[in-house]
């Protein structure tokens, strides 16, 4: 992965200011619920960045990112987890994935977003609208991976996910998800926040939670102002009794590289492969969905990499 500029000099200095990316692992209430606020303010600029995305775009897929990278905090050791959105909305969906160790890449199926189909309002829900959301776990120590999949009811990545959480997993949660833009579009603050009760929570518990995640202030304008998230959790979670257990690291990081893409064009049928030999064009350019990457390769490394089935 090739990491794109990010930083124009008002960006620099409001980055420089803020406190670092990472995920904060807690718990509520004694223990009744567990919690995760992940701070991903350089996360969806990097993304940003390295897609060439605007301002919607960088709306939805960093909401994406944010909610990807929370869930890391139910993975350990090599575990990975996707999310993916099909949706009927103009941004079509998306497709992100995080590991245990909190390396989210991802990317949009529609980019840009066609702005003849929104409104200038920031409603996530017009860009979505209905469709289909799933949710894969990679579990080191499984033979397969789980795939579970439900109807979007909400048009929301947070409503949606929660909601999914419910009807897949038979459990009560909720998400917060947010990314505060200055007037002229710079995404200056990032974070979200992911709730989930254990089996000892109460039903009253459960609705004072609700409703704290529901007028929640937006996190992506504290953690733009320079709150970090421990201060965050202990201020706006203190009636909960919060006590943060772990931390981890959030970050946009892609494993590919121009050797794994020469395995990719080496596994081509040999008659497509032939073609590109003696067709092209040159530079052949291949690009990494999740990271957007390109990896070019001459004529002559592709006769390299055709030359072992001649």
């Amino acid at each position: 992965m090739r990491r794109k500029a990010v930083y124009d000099g008002v960006l620099d200095r409001q980055l420089r200011s803020v406190a670092s990316d990472g995920i904060s692992i807690f718990l509520l209430e004694r223990g009744n619920l567990r919690g995760a606020l992940l701070h991903g303010s350089y996360l969806v600029n990097q993304m940003r960045a390295n897609h060439g995305l605007g301002v919607l775009e960088t709306l939805v897929l960093g909401h994406a990112y944010i909610a990807v990278g929370l869930l890391t905090s139910q993975l350990k050791g090599n575990d990975r987890i996707s999310l993916n959105i099909s949706c009927t909305g103009p941004v079509k969906g998306f497709s992100v994935e995080s590991s245990a160790s909190g390396e989210i890449r991802g990317y949009l199926k529609q980019n840009p977003i066609p702005r003849d189909d929104v409104s200038g309002d920031f409603d996530i829900h017009l860009l979505l609208r209905e469709g289909n959301l799933s949710v894969i776990k990679y579990l080191e120590d499984a033979k397969h991976p789980f795939n579970s999949q439900i109807r979007m009811s909400y048009g929301s990545i947070a409503e949606d996910l929660a909601s999914y959480f419910v009807i897949s997993e038979q459990t009560p949660t909720a998400f917060n998800l947010s990314v505060k833009f200055d007037r002229e579009g710079r995404a200056v603050g990032a974070g979200g926040l992911f709730l989930q009760a254990l089996p000892m929570a109460n039903e009253d518990v459960l609705k004072r939670v609700e409703e704290k995640v529901r007028t929640l202030p937006s996190l992506g304008s504290q953690f733009a102002s320079g709150k970090n998230s421990d201060q965050i959790i202990k201020t706006e979670l203190a009636d909960f009794d919060p006590l943060i257990i772990g931390d981890r690291r959030a970050d946009f990081y892609c494993h590919c590289n121009k050797l794994r893409f020469a395995g990719f064009l080496a596994a081509l049928p040999e008659g497509q492969l032939r073609d590109i030999k003696e067709n092209g064009p040159f530079p052949l350019v291949t690009t990494c969905l999740n990271c957007n990457t390109a990896y070019s390769f001459s004529a002559d490394e592709v006769e390299e990499i055709y030359s072992p089935r001649s």
